[in-house]
C-alpha cells in the first residue's frame, strides 16, 4: 500500500522538485500540494493522507500554526517539517505543535525518504543538526528574552497576527477568515494590549523574531 504524501511549500519549484524524486520511490505517492498553511490543513482534513511534507515559512498561515491545526483536526496524519531555517524557535515550536520530525532543505533525498517512512511508523525522526538543538532546549530551559512572546495569544489571535505582519489589510485579513472586520479589529487591538505593543511595525518586527513569517 502506497504511503499517501501531500507536499506544503510555497515555492513551486520546491514541491515539482520533491514530487518528481518522491514519486520515484516505490510504494510513495504525492496525492496533493498546497502553496500556504491554510491550503495544507484543508487538504489534510479532506485527503487525510500519511503524511505530510510541511514548509515552515508560508503566506497566510505558517507551518508551526498549520501542523498545530492538522494534529488536532486530522487525527492520524503525520506532519513532517521540512525546512531551511534551524532555529531553535522554528524546531521547537513545530515539534511542540505536534511534528513528527524535522529535516533541514540541504538534506539528501535518501534522508528525506527515510524520514518520511519513519514517522509513518510513528517514529520521531530529526536531522542530526536538529537533535542537538532539541537536546539543548530540554536541558537548558530560559525565560524569553523579551516582552514578545506568543504563548499569551490564543491560535486565532496568531492566525491575525500573521497576517498584519504580512502587511494584509484588515478587509482581507477578514476575507481570509471569514470573519467582520469589525471583528479582526477587535483582534488587533487585543493583540496589542496582551503583548503590550503599540504599533504594527512593533506587531510585525514581534512576529517575524518568534518565527510566525519572515522576510522572505
Amino acid at each position: 500500500m502506497s504511503v499517501r504524501v501531500i507536499l506544503a511549500d510555497d515555492h513551486r519549484i520546491m514541491r515539482e522538485g520533491l514530487r518528481a524524486l518522491l514519486e520515484k520511490e516505490s510504494n510513495m505517492e504525492v496525492v496533493a500540494e498546497a502553496d500556504n498553511g491554510r491550503a495544507a490543513v484543508e487538504l489534510a482534513r479532506e485527503l487525510k493522507p500519511d503524511v505530510i511534507v510541511m514548509d515552515l515559512t508560508m503566506p497566510e498561515l505558517n507551518g508551526i500554526e498549520a501542523t498545530r491545526q492538522i494534529i488536532a483536526s486530522a487525527p492520524g496524519v503525520k506532519v513532517l517539517a521540512l525546512s531551511m531555517h534551524s532555529d531553535k524557535r522554528f524546531v521547537t515550536g513545530v515539534l511542540s505543535a505536534g511534528a513528527s520530525g524535522y529535516l533541514l532543505k540541504d538534506c539528501a533525498l535518501e534522508e528525506l525518504v527515510r524520514a518520511i517512512r519513519a514517522v509513518v511508523a510513528d517514529q520521531t525522526y530529526l536531522s542530526p543538526g536538529i537533535a542537538g538543538i532539541v537536546v539543548d532546549d530540554y536541558m537548558h530551559r530560559l525565560p524569553p528574552t523579551d516582552d514578545c512572546t506568543l504563548s499569551a495569544l490564543t491560535a486565532r489571535e496568531r492566525e491575525v497576527l500573521q497576517l498584519i505582519a504580512e502587511g494584509r489589510a484588515l478587509k482581507e485579513i477578514a476575507s481570509n477568515l471569514n470573519l467582520s472586520v469589525k471583528t479582526i479589529e477587535t483582534h488587533r487591538q487585543q493583540i496589542m494590549k496582551r503583548l503590550d505593543i503599540h504599533s504594527v511595525a512593533e506587531l510585525t518586527k514581534c512576529a517575524i523574531r518568534e518565527g510566525l513569517t519572515s522576510l522572505e
